[in-house]
């Protein structure tokens, strides 16, 4: 994918991403989502299991499963569809993923810069506060501009 591709994949992904409730609000319970959606439904284990063509004590280790987070997405397929739900899947990005590109070009910037500082200031050709922030926010951008898998390697 080309970079300006990827970058605009990230912004649609970031708009889509900014409609979801918040990731707190949509945190597992803590004794799991088919148990609490079960219970307050008034449906017994057996129940669920008839619904699901297991048994009883095979409900329970699928309710365990989901707790310790251990569930395939099979399973908790198939439990949503016996309890009338739709299995909504999705990873939440902590921050934007505009914003966790630019910390991670930050990142890697600041590494490159810091090492030929370094080697600047041993032969007395030190650059001023000024023109190192210029060279940051240049360099910043040039890495953004890249993209790629290479902004992911260890620095």
């Amino acid at each position: 994918m080309r970079s300006q591709d990827r970058a605009t994949a990230r912004r649609q992904l970031d708009k889509r991403l900014s409609l979801l409730p918040s990731a707190d609000s949509l945190a597992r319970p803590p004794r799991g989502w088919i148990k609490a959606i079960r219970e307050a439904l008034g449906m017994t284990t057996a129940q669920l299991g008839k619904r699901l063509s297991v048994s009883q004590p095979r409900v329970v280790t699928i309710e365990k499963a989901e707790n310790t987070g251990s569930i395939t997405l099979d399973s908790l397929e198939r439990a949503a569809q016996a309890l009338d739900c739709r299995l909504v899947y999705t990873l939440v990005p902590r921050k934007p993923l505009e914003k966790l590109i630019e910390e991670r070009a930050h990142l890697l910037a600041k590494k490159r810069l810091e090492s030929t500082g370094h080697s600047m200031k041993l032969e007395a050709q030190g650059v001023d506060a000024t023109d190192e922030n210029e060279q940051l926010k240049s360099l910043v951008n040039k890495i953004i501009a890249q993209g790629g898998s290479k902004l992911w390697e260890d620095v």
